[in-house]
Protein backbone atom coordinates (compact mmCIF):
# COMPACT_ATOMS: atom_id res chain seq x y z
CA UNK A 1 0.00 0.00 0.00
CA UNK A 2 2.92 1.95 0.27
CA UNK A 3 2.07 4.16 3.04
CA UNK A 4 -1.37 5.50 1.61
CA UNK A 5 -4.47 5.90 3.66
CA UNK A 6 -7.64 4.33 2.77
CA UNK A 7 -10.57 6.41 2.39
CA UNK A 8 -13.78 4.89 4.71
CA UNK A 9 -16.04 4.50 1.70
CA UNK A 10 -13.38 2.29 0.47
CA UNK A 11 -12.64 0.29 3.74
CA UNK A 12 -16.25 -0.25 3.97
CA UNK A 13 -16.54 -1.69 0.33
CA UNK A 14 -13.08 -3.83 0.88
CA UNK A 15 -15.37 -5.12 4.45
CA UNK A 16 -17.99 -6.27 1.74
CA UNK A 17 -15.85 -7.87 -0.12
CA UNK A 18 -14.62 -10.01 2.75
CA UNK A 19 -17.89 -10.86 3.47
CA UNK A 20 -18.77 -12.22 0.11
CA UNK A 21 -15.35 -14.12 -0.22
CA UNK A 22 -16.10 -15.57 3.00
CA UNK A 23 -19.73 -16.63 1.27
CA UNK A 24 -18.25 -18.09 -0.76
CA UNK A 25 -16.21 -20.60 1.34
CA UNK A 26 -12.81 -19.29 1.40
CA UNK A 27 -10.87 -18.88 4.47
CA UNK A 28 -10.79 -15.75 6.01
CA UNK A 29 -6.82 -15.28 5.77
CA UNK A 30 -7.18 -15.87 2.14
CA UNK A 31 -10.41 -13.02 1.79
CA UNK A 32 -8.18 -10.80 3.81
CA UNK A 33 -5.05 -11.32 1.97
CA UNK A 34 -6.78 -10.97 -1.33
CA UNK A 35 -7.93 -7.28 -0.03
CA UNK A 36 -4.69 -6.58 -0.07
CA UNK A 37 -4.05 -5.66 4.17
CA UNK A 38 -3.14 -7.80 6.86
CA UNK A 39 -5.49 -9.78 9.01
CA UNK A 40 -4.62 -7.20 12.70
CA UNK A 41 -5.50 -4.43 9.92
CA UNK A 42 -8.93 -6.55 8.98
CA UNK A 43 -10.03 -6.91 12.43
CA UNK A 44 -9.43 -3.19 13.07
CA UNK A 45 -11.52 -1.75 10.38
CA UNK A 46 -14.37 -4.36 11.40
CA UNK A 47 -14.35 -2.49 14.66
CA UNK A 48 -14.64 0.73 13.32
CA UNK A 49 -16.33 0.61 10.01
CA UNK A 50 -18.15 -3.13 10.11
CA UNK A 51 -22.33 -3.46 9.20
CA UNK A 52 -22.18 0.13 7.71
CA UNK A 53 -23.45 1.18 4.89
CA UNK A 54 -22.13 3.86 2.43
CA UNK A 55 -25.20 5.91 3.48
CA UNK A 56 -24.63 5.84 6.93
CA UNK A 57 -20.57 6.42 6.68
CA UNK A 58 -20.97 9.21 4.50
CA UNK A 59 -23.72 10.57 7.81
CA UNK A 60 -20.97 9.73 10.09
CA UNK A 61 -18.45 12.36 8.42
CA UNK A 62 -21.46 14.67 8.64
CA UNK A 63 -21.27 14.55 11.60
CA UNK A 64 -17.91 14.36 12.31
CA UNK A 65 -17.06 17.86 10.04
CA UNK A 66 -19.52 19.46 12.26
CA UNK A 67 -18.40 18.25 15.36
CA UNK A 68 -15.04 19.34 14.31
CA UNK A 69 -16.55 22.79 13.56
CA UNK A 70 -18.55 23.12 16.82
CA UNK A 71 -15.20 22.25 18.58
CA UNK A 72 -13.54 25.30 16.43
CA UNK A 73 -16.06 27.86 17.60
CA UNK A 74 -16.51 26.98 21.28
CA UNK A 75 -12.08 27.33 21.21
CA UNK A 76 -12.96 30.39 19.73
CA UNK A 77 -15.83 31.74 21.73
CA UNK A 78 -13.47 30.72 25.07
CA UNK A 79 -10.46 32.85 23.59
CA UNK A 80 -12.57 35.93 23.02
CA UNK A 81 -13.89 35.74 25.87
CA UNK A 82 -10.51 35.41 27.49
CA UNK A 83 -9.36 38.55 25.08
CA UNK A 84 -12.24 40.65 26.47
CA UNK A 85 -12.30 39.20 29.92
CA UNK A 86 -8.13 40.86 29.98
CA UNK A 87 -9.10 43.66 28.41
CA UNK A 88 -11.08 44.84 31.25
CA UNK A 89 -14.35 46.42 32.26
CA UNK A 90 -15.60 49.55 30.25
CA UNK A 91 -15.68 50.93 26.59
CA UNK A 92 -12.41 51.36 25.04
CA UNK A 93 -13.68 54.20 22.73
CA UNK A 94 -10.49 55.67 21.18
CA UNK A 95 -7.63 54.27 19.03
CA UNK A 96 -5.03 54.55 21.35
CA UNK A 97 -6.80 53.15 24.24
CA UNK A 98 -7.52 50.09 22.06
CA UNK A 99 -3.68 50.02 20.46
CA UNK A 100 -2.45 50.03 24.13
CA UNK A 101 -5.22 47.13 24.97
CA UNK A 102 -4.35 44.86 22.33
CA UNK A 103 -0.51 45.02 22.81
CA UNK A 104 -1.39 43.63 26.68
CA UNK A 105 -3.39 40.84 25.59
CA UNK A 106 -1.13 39.87 23.33
CA UNK A 107 1.38 39.78 25.86
CA UNK A 108 -0.58 37.98 28.66
CA UNK A 109 -2.09 35.27 26.29
CA UNK A 110 -0.29 34.98 23.38
CA UNK A 111 -3.12 35.73 20.85
CA UNK A 112 -2.15 36.78 17.06
CA UNK A 113 -2.64 40.33 16.45
CA UNK A 114 -4.84 39.94 14.10
CA UNK A 115 -7.13 38.11 16.66
CA UNK A 116 -6.60 40.49 19.16
CA UNK A 117 -7.23 43.44 16.79
CA UNK A 118 -10.79 41.51 15.06
CA UNK A 119 -12.03 40.71 18.87
CA UNK A 120 -11.72 44.67 19.98
CA UNK A 121 -12.47 45.44 16.97
CA UNK A 122 -9.40 47.68 16.02
CA UNK A 123 -8.54 47.60 12.21
CA UNK A 124 -4.79 46.41 12.28
CA UNK A 125 -3.70 49.20 10.13
CA UNK A 126 -4.86 51.56 13.19
CA UNK A 127 -3.16 49.22 15.55
CA UNK A 128 0.11 49.12 13.19
CA UNK A 129 0.18 52.96 12.41
CA UNK A 130 2.28 55.00 14.76
CA UNK A 131 0.71 58.27 15.94
CA UNK A 132 2.04 61.67 16.00
CA UNK A 133 0.55 64.62 16.62
CA UNK A 134 0.99 67.82 14.56
CA UNK A 135 3.48 70.09 14.69
CA UNK A 136 1.30 72.96 16.51
CA UNK A 137 -0.24 70.24 18.75
CA UNK A 138 1.77 71.06 21.84
CA UNK A 139 1.38 75.10 21.34
CA UNK A 140 -2.04 74.51 20.80
CA UNK A 141 -2.59 72.58 23.62
CA UNK A 142 -0.74 75.28 25.62
CA UNK A 143 -3.21 77.81 24.82
CA UNK A 144 -5.98 75.33 25.37
CA UNK A 145 -4.75 75.44 29.00
CA UNK A 146 -4.00 78.96 29.92
CA UNK A 147 -7.54 79.62 28.48
CA UNK A 148 -8.72 77.57 30.56
CA UNK A 149 -7.10 78.48 33.69
CA UNK A 150 -8.29 82.32 33.20
CA UNK A 151 -12.17 80.74 32.31
CA UNK A 152 -13.12 78.25 34.41
CA UNK A 153 -16.42 77.91 33.63
CA UNK A 154 -16.17 77.56 29.73
CA UNK A 155 -16.03 74.10 27.95
CA UNK A 156 -14.14 72.59 25.06
CA UNK A 157 -17.03 74.60 22.41
CA UNK A 158 -16.33 77.80 24.17
CA UNK A 159 -12.88 77.59 23.93
CA UNK A 160 -12.49 76.40 20.32
CA UNK A 161 -14.33 79.55 19.62
CA UNK A 162 -12.16 81.72 21.30
CA UNK A 163 -9.13 80.25 20.12
CA UNK A 164 -10.38 80.59 16.46
CA UNK A 165 -11.43 84.38 17.17
CA UNK A 166 -7.96 84.86 18.72
CA UNK A 167 -6.31 83.70 15.46
CA UNK A 168 -6.43 79.89 14.95
CA UNK A 169 -7.90 77.79 12.72
CA UNK A 170 -8.86 74.87 14.55
CA UNK A 171 -11.74 72.18 14.61
CA UNK A 172 -13.54 71.86 17.98
CA UNK A 173 -13.59 68.30 17.61
CA UNK A 174 -9.79 68.66 17.90
CA UNK A 175 -10.14 70.84 20.96
CA UNK A 176 -12.42 68.62 22.67
CA UNK A 177 -10.17 65.64 21.80
CA UNK A 178 -7.02 67.65 23.61
CA UNK A 179 -9.54 68.53 26.41
CA UNK A 180 -10.37 65.13 27.07
CA UNK A 181 -6.72 64.13 26.81
CA UNK A 182 -5.52 66.93 29.34
CA UNK A 183 -7.94 65.75 31.97
CA UNK A 184 -9.87 68.96 31.89
CA UNK A 185 -13.40 69.77 32.30
CA UNK A 186 -15.98 72.34 33.66
CA UNK A 187 -16.84 71.43 37.73
CA UNK A 188 -19.69 71.63 39.63
CA UNK A 189 -21.93 70.19 36.77
CA UNK A 190 -25.31 72.15 37.48
CA UNK A 191 -28.60 70.18 37.19
CA UNK A 192 -30.61 71.01 33.79
CA UNK A 193 -34.00 72.01 33.52
CA UNK A 194 -36.83 71.38 31.61
CA UNK A 195 -38.11 74.20 29.24
CA UNK A 196 -41.74 75.47 30.84
CA UNK A 197 -43.98 76.15 28.09
CA UNK A 198 -47.48 78.32 28.11
CA UNK A 199 -50.57 77.07 26.97
CA UNK A 200 -50.69 77.78 23.02
CA UNK A 201 -47.07 76.20 22.86
CA UNK A 202 -45.14 79.73 22.73
CA UNK A 203 -42.02 80.09 24.92
CA UNK A 204 -41.24 83.75 23.93
CA UNK A 205 -44.29 85.55 22.78
CA UNK A 206 -41.94 88.68 21.01
CA UNK A 207 -38.99 87.77 19.16
CA UNK A 208 -36.56 90.37 18.50
CA UNK A 209 -35.69 90.79 15.20
CA UNK A 210 -33.10 93.12 14.62
CA UNK A 211 -30.86 95.28 16.31
CA UNK A 212 -32.66 98.15 18.99
CA UNK A 213 -35.87 96.13 18.15
CA UNK A 214 -36.62 94.49 21.69
CA UNK A 215 -33.86 94.97 24.63
CA UNK A 216 -34.73 93.22 28.16
CA UNK A 217 -33.54 94.13 31.72
CA UNK A 218 -33.83 92.75 35.14
CA UNK A 219 -32.54 92.69 38.15
CA UNK A 220 -29.40 90.82 39.91
CA UNK A 221 -29.14 90.11 44.02
CA UNK A 222 -25.46 89.53 45.74
CA UNK A 223 -23.71 90.68 48.69
CA UNK A 224 -20.11 92.07 49.19
CA UNK A 225 -17.61 90.57 51.58
CA UNK A 226 -19.00 92.91 54.51
CA UNK A 227 -22.68 90.92 54.30
CA UNK A 228 -24.00 94.44 52.50
CA UNK A 229 -26.42 93.50 50.04
CA UNK A 230 -26.28 95.06 46.41
CA UNK A 231 -28.13 95.23 42.95
CA UNK A 232 -27.03 95.19 39.67
CA UNK A 233 -29.88 96.02 36.61
CA UNK A 234 -28.32 94.21 33.63
CA UNK A 235 -30.14 95.45 30.14
CA UNK A 236 -29.12 93.88 27.20
CA UNK A 237 -30.19 93.95 23.28
CA UNK A 238 -31.87 89.81 22.82
CA UNK A 239 -30.99 90.27 19.45
CA UNK A 240 -27.03 91.13 19.36
CA UNK A 241 -26.93 89.58 23.33
CA UNK A 242 -24.97 92.61 24.03
CA UNK A 243 -24.42 93.73 27.53
CA UNK A 244 -25.67 97.22 26.98
CA UNK A 245 -25.30 98.42 30.69
CA UNK A 246 -24.86 96.31 34.21
CA UNK A 247 -25.45 99.46 36.75
CA UNK A 248 -24.32 98.60 40.36
CA UNK A 249 -25.67 100.02 43.56
CA UNK A 250 -26.59 99.48 47.29
CA UNK A 251 -30.03 100.18 46.51
CA UNK A 252 -31.58 100.56 42.81
CA UNK A 253 -35.30 102.02 42.14
CA UNK A 254 -37.30 102.96 39.14
CA UNK A 255 -35.75 106.28 39.41
CA UNK A 256 -32.13 104.87 38.78
CA UNK A 257 -34.03 102.54 36.12
CA UNK A 258 -35.25 105.53 34.12
CA UNK A 259 -31.34 107.05 34.55
CA UNK A 260 -29.86 104.11 32.80
CA UNK A 261 -32.12 103.98 30.57
CA UNK A 262 -31.85 107.89 29.51
CA UNK A 263 -28.12 107.45 29.09
CA UNK A 264 -28.04 104.38 26.80
CA UNK A 265 -31.16 106.36 24.74
CA UNK A 266 -28.72 109.05 24.74
CA UNK A 267 -25.88 107.07 22.64
CA UNK A 268 -27.66 103.86 21.32
CA UNK A 269 -31.74 105.61 20.70
CA UNK A 270 -34.51 104.20 21.46
CA UNK A 271 -35.85 100.78 20.98
CA UNK A 272 -39.20 99.54 20.14
CA UNK A 273 -39.50 97.48 22.95
CA UNK A 274 -38.50 96.85 26.20
CA UNK A 275 -38.82 94.00 28.07
CA UNK A 276 -38.89 93.17 32.05
CA UNK A 277 -41.18 91.25 34.62
CA UNK A 278 -43.64 92.79 36.57
CA UNK A 279 -41.50 94.20 39.33
CA UNK A 280 -42.20 97.29 41.09
CA UNK A 281 -39.28 99.39 40.29
CA UNK A 282 -40.62 98.55 36.31
CA UNK A 283 -44.50 98.72 36.34
CA UNK A 284 -43.82 102.26 38.38
CA UNK A 285 -45.87 104.99 35.95
CA UNK A 286 -42.92 107.02 35.98
CA UNK A 287 -40.83 104.28 34.20
CA UNK A 288 -44.38 103.51 32.05
CA UNK A 289 -44.92 107.03 31.30
CA UNK A 290 -40.72 107.82 30.48
CA UNK A 291 -40.70 104.78 27.90
CA UNK A 292 -43.67 106.17 26.17
CA UNK A 293 -42.92 109.18 25.95
CA UNK A 294 -39.88 108.64 24.20
CA UNK A 295 -41.39 106.55 21.77
CA UNK A 296 -40.94 102.57 22.60
CA UNK A 297 -43.37 100.22 24.36
CA UNK A 298 -43.55 98.27 27.44
CA UNK A 299 -43.46 94.07 27.65
CA UNK A 300 -44.22 92.96 30.46
CA UNK A 301 -44.08 89.10 31.09
CA UNK A 302 -46.51 86.98 32.76
CA UNK A 303 -46.08 86.91 36.76
CA UNK A 304 -44.44 83.56 37.65
CA UNK A 305 -43.21 83.01 33.87
CA UNK A 306 -39.29 84.07 34.01
CA UNK A 307 -39.02 81.86 30.80
CA UNK A 308 -40.65 84.50 28.89
CA UNK A 309 -37.72 86.56 29.82
CA UNK A 310 -35.55 84.05 28.70
CA UNK A 311 -32.38 85.67 26.99
CA UNK A 312 -32.19 88.62 30.12
CA UNK A 313 -32.65 85.01 32.50
CA UNK A 314 -29.66 83.29 30.59
CA UNK A 315 -27.15 86.20 30.64
CA UNK A 316 -27.96 86.56 34.02
CA UNK A 317 -27.29 82.86 35.08
CA UNK A 318 -23.63 83.51 32.82
CA UNK A 319 -23.13 86.79 35.20
CA UNK A 320 -23.84 84.81 38.19
CA UNK A 321 -21.55 81.70 37.24
CA UNK A 322 -18.91 83.05 35.11
CA UNK A 323 -18.10 86.46 37.73
CA UNK A 324 -20.46 86.50 40.94
CA UNK A 325 -20.19 83.14 41.90
CA UNK A 326 -15.88 83.06 41.78
CA UNK A 327 -15.76 86.67 43.07
CA UNK A 328 -15.07 88.19 46.83
CA UNK A 329 -15.72 91.85 46.17
CA UNK A 330 -14.40 93.54 49.35
CA UNK A 331 -16.58 96.83 48.68
CA UNK A 332 -18.83 98.22 46.25
CA UNK A 333 -16.37 100.00 44.51
CA UNK A 334 -14.54 96.81 43.41
CA UNK A 335 -17.44 95.55 42.22
CA UNK A 336 -18.58 97.94 39.67
CA UNK A 337 -14.90 97.62 38.75
CA UNK A 338 -14.59 94.22 37.83
CA UNK A 339 -18.48 93.44 36.76
CA UNK A 340 -18.01 96.48 34.38
CA UNK A 341 -14.27 95.13 33.68
CA UNK A 342 -16.32 91.29 32.53
CA UNK A 343 -19.24 93.15 30.95
CA UNK A 344 -16.73 94.68 28.49
CA UNK A 345 -15.31 90.98 27.96
CA UNK A 346 -18.17 89.54 27.53
CA UNK A 347 -19.22 92.09 24.50
CA UNK A 348 -15.96 91.46 23.22
CA UNK A 349 -14.00 88.39 23.61
CA UNK A 350 -16.22 85.59 25.06
CA UNK A 351 -17.80 83.74 22.12
CA UNK A 352 -20.97 83.24 22.01
CA UNK A 353 -22.87 79.84 21.02
CA UNK A 354 -26.12 81.99 19.19
CA UNK A 355 -23.72 83.76 17.17
CA UNK A 356 -21.56 81.05 15.96
CA UNK A 357 -19.22 81.11 18.48
CA UNK A 358 -18.59 85.27 17.85
CA UNK A 359 -18.54 88.03 20.61
CA UNK A 360 -21.39 89.60 20.39
CA UNK A 361 -19.59 93.16 19.94
CA UNK A 362 -16.64 93.91 17.99
CA UNK A 363 -14.29 96.20 20.22
CA UNK A 364 -14.56 98.78 16.73
CA UNK A 365 -18.26 99.11 17.75
CA UNK A 366 -17.40 99.29 21.32
CA UNK A 367 -15.30 102.33 20.51
CA UNK A 368 -17.69 103.79 18.62
CA UNK A 369 -20.55 103.54 21.25
CA UNK A 370 -18.57 105.31 24.03
CA UNK A 371 -17.30 108.00 21.61
CA UNK A 372 -20.57 109.71 20.61
CA UNK A 373 -18.93 112.59 18.20
CA UNK A 374 -18.09 109.31 15.71
CA UNK A 375 -21.41 108.84 15.06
Amino acid sequence: MGGKREKPEDIVLKLRQVEVLQGQGKPLADAVRQIGVTVQTYYRWRKEYGGMSRDQLKRLKLLESENTRLRRAVSDLTLDKMILTEAGRGKLLSPSRRRRCIEHVREVLGVSERRACRTLGQHRSTQRKIPCGLPDEERLTEDIIALTRDYGRYGYRMIAGMLNNSGWHVNHKRVERIWRREGLKVPHKQKKRGRLWMNDGSCVRLRAERPNHVWSYDFVHDRTHDGRAYRTLNIIDEYTREALMIRVDRKLNSTDVVDALTDLFILRGAPEYIRSDNGPEFIAKKVRDWITAVGSKTAYIEPGSPWENGYCESFNARFRDELLNGEIFYSLREAQILIERWRHHYNTVRPHSALGYRPPAPESIINVDQNPTMH
